[in-house]
C-alpha cells in the first residue's frame, strides 16, 4: 500500500486497522503530514500544522495500543479543526487579522469529544473572515482551492476543511453551518457533509447573533466516517443552553440499518424537489440530482416530485443574517474595519440601518417558514434537493451573481439555508459529477430529530451510487 492510498482508507476501516495491531498511528498521522506538507502550498487548506506535536501524539497512541490499554472509537486516527472552533492553547483566529493572536484557554465541546476519543489532531484549517460567506478567502491567510480544479472555490466557510479531505489530508474534518457552511464545501468537494438536527451537538462559545441556526458538524469522504464523528461530538454540554440531551444512538450501527425493514408498517416516503419552490438550479446540475434522487426507486421507493410552499425565503435569510453580520461588524472602529474583508464589511454596514420592526417581522416569517415545513413531512420522511444551484465557481468572488440567467444575491445560489432556520437535520452526498469533472451533491434532509433517517438515507444512497473511489487527479 502506498502513502497516498494510505491518506484515503475511510476514518472507520483506519480506527479498526489501529485496533488490531495492523497498522500503526504513528504510519497514518506520518503519511498525512507528508502530503499536507506537498500539497498544501497549492491548495490552502491548512493555515496551521502540528506536525511534531502530531507525531508525539501518534507515538502515544501507539504505545497505548501495544499495551492493550482502553481505546477510544477514533484512537490514532488524524483530524483537522475549522479554524473557528476553540481548542486549548492553539491560536484561533476565525479568519480574521482582529484576532490574529488569540489563543483560547479551553475546547469546544465537540473538539474535547474528538480529543477524549483518541483523535489526532494534525492542524487547523482555512474558513473566510467570521465565516460569513459560502467561498473561502480572508485576509490574514488567503484563498483555499479546489483539490478537484484548482482555479475554482471549495466552498465555504468550512472550505479549507473540504479541501483537506477531499485531497487527502486527513480522513476526518469538524466544520461548522449556520447558512449552508459543511453542505456548500460538501457538495463542492465531492463529500458528506452534514448539518445535524439543531442543538444535537453542543456549540460553545455561542455563534453571536446566528445562535439560533449554527451548527457543529462532521464532514468526510464516507457516510460511516461522518456517523463515527457524530458518535463522539453528539453529546450534551453544560455549556451551551439550546443543547439537546443525549439520544443513546448509535449513529454509526443506524447506518447499517435497511432502508426497507420487514418490520415497517409503511414505506419511507420520499419527496423530491428541484428548486424548493423558488431557486434557479442550472440545467446539468438539476438533471444529476434528479437522477441520483431517482436512485431510491432502485430499492422498491416511491420518489414523488413535491416541494414546500417555502415561497422566497431569501429576505429571512438577508435579514435575520444581515442583521447579525450588523450587529457583530458594522459599529467597529474604522481602523478595524480596515483590516477585514471589504466585502463583508460592506454587507454589515448594508444591513445596519434594519429597523426592530423588520427584523421581527423577518422572525414571523421564519416561524411560518417552520411550520410550513412541518406541515410537509407530515406527508413526507425525506426530502431530496439539490445541495447547491451550480457547480463550484470560480475563485476570487463572493459568490456567483446569477445562476441560469438570473441574477442572485448572497448565498441564494444554495438550497441549503431553509433548514439552518428550520433546525431540520440535511445531509449532502455526492450525486455525481459534470462533464468537466466538478463534483454536485445531493441533499437528503428529514425531519428534526430524525438524523438517523437521514444517515440511513444516504448509507443506503452511497450503495447505489458509491463514490469514494473517486480522487482529484493530484492524490
Amino acid at each position: 500500500m502506498t502513502a497516498s492510498d494510505l491518506c484515503f482508507i475511510p476514518a472507520v476501516e483506519l480506527a479498526e486497522l489501529i485496533r488490531r495491531r495492523a497498522l500503526s498511528p504513528v504510519e497514518i498521522t506520518r503519511a498525512v503530514l507528508e502530503r499536507i506538507e506537498r500539497l498544501n502550498g497549492r491548495l490552502g487548506a491548512y493555515v496551521l500544522v502540528h506536525s511534531e506535536r502530531a507525531l508525539k501524539e501518534a507515538r502515544q497512541a501507539e504505545q497505548s495500543v501495544m499495551a492493550r490499554e482502553p481505546l477510544g472509537p477514533l484512537h490514532g486516527v488524524p483530524v483537522s479543526i475549522k479554524d473557528n472552533l476553540w481548542t486549548a492553547g492553539d491560536r484561533t483566529t476565525s479568519g480574521s487579522r482582529l484576532l490574529a493572536h488569540f489563543v483560547p484557554t479551553e475546547d469546544t465541546p465537540s473538539v474535547a469529544g474528538l480529543r477524549a476519543a483518541g483523535a489526532i489532531f494534525v492542524g487547523r484549517t482555512n474558513l473566510p473572515e467570521f465565516a460569513w460567506r459560502g467561498s473561502t478567502d480572508n485576509p490574514l491567510f488567503g484563498e483555499s482551492r479546489n483539490p478537484w480544479d484548482l482555479s475554482r472555490t471549495p466552498g465555504g466557510s468550512t472550505g479549507g476543511g473540504a479541501a483537506a479531505v477531499a485531497a487527502g489530508l486527513g480522513p476526518l474534518a469538524l466544520g461548522s453551518d449556520g447558512a449552508g457552511s459543511i453542505r456548500i464545501p460538501a457538495s463542492f468537494c465531492g463529500l458528506v457533509g452534514l448539518k445535524p438536527t439543531f442543538g444535537r451537538v453542543p456549540m460553545y462559545p455561542a455563534a453571536g447573533g446566528n445562535e439560533l441556526v449554527a451548527h457543529v458538524c462532521p464532514l468526510a469522504r464516507t457516510v460511516r466516517d461522518v456517523a463515527l464523528m457524530m458518535n463522539v461530538i453528539a453529546r450534551y454540554d453544560p455549556r451551551d443552553p439550546l443543547a439537546l440531551p443525549d439520544d443513546g444512538v448509535d449513529y454509526l450501527t443506524a447506518c447499517d440499518e435497511p432502508l426497507i425493514r420487514g418490520d415497517d408498517r409503511r414505506p419511507i416516503r420520499i419527496a423530491w424537489s428541484g428548486n424548493l419552490g423558488f431557486a434557479r438550479i442550472e440545467p446539468e446540475t438539476r438533471a444529476m440530482c434528479e437522477a441520483a434522487a431517482r436512485a431510491f426507486a432502485d430499492i422498491g421507493l416511491k420518489v414523488e416530485e413535491a416541494s414546500p410552499e417555502l415561497g422566497d425565503p431569501s429576505s429571512i435569510l438577508r435579514t435575520l443574517y444581515g442583521g447579525a453580520q450588523a450587529g457583530a461588524h458594522a459599529a467597529r472602529p474604522p481602523e478595524q474595519k480596515a483590516q477585514m474583508d471589504p466585502a463583508l464589511v460592506t454587507y454589515a454596514e448594508a444591513s445596519a440601518g434594519l429597523t426592530v420592526v423588520e427584523y421581527l417581522h423577518a422572525v414571523a416569517a421564519r416561524q411560518t417558514l417552520v411550520d410550513t415545513l412541518r406541515r410537509f413531512f407530515e406527508h413526507y420522511d425525506l426530502l431530496l434537493t439539490p445541495t447547491v444551484c451550480l457547480p463550484a465557481f470560480p475563485l476570487g468572488v463572493v459568490g456567483p451573481r446569477e445562476v441560469a440567467g438570473r441574477e442572485v444575491t448572497h448565498l441564494g445560489w444554495t438550497l441549503c439555508y431553509p433548514f439552518n432556520y428550520s433546525g431540520q437535520p440535511a445531509v449532502s452526498v455526492p450525486a455525481g459529477f459534470t462533464a468537466s469533472g466538478l463534483p454536485v451533491g445531493l441533499q437528503i434532509v428529514g425531519r428534526r430529530g430524525e438524523d438517523t433517517l437521514v444517515l440511513r438515507a444516504a448509507a443506503t444512497f452511497e450503495v447505489l451510487r458509491p463514490w469514494a473511489a473517486r480522487r482529484p487527479s493530484e492524490s
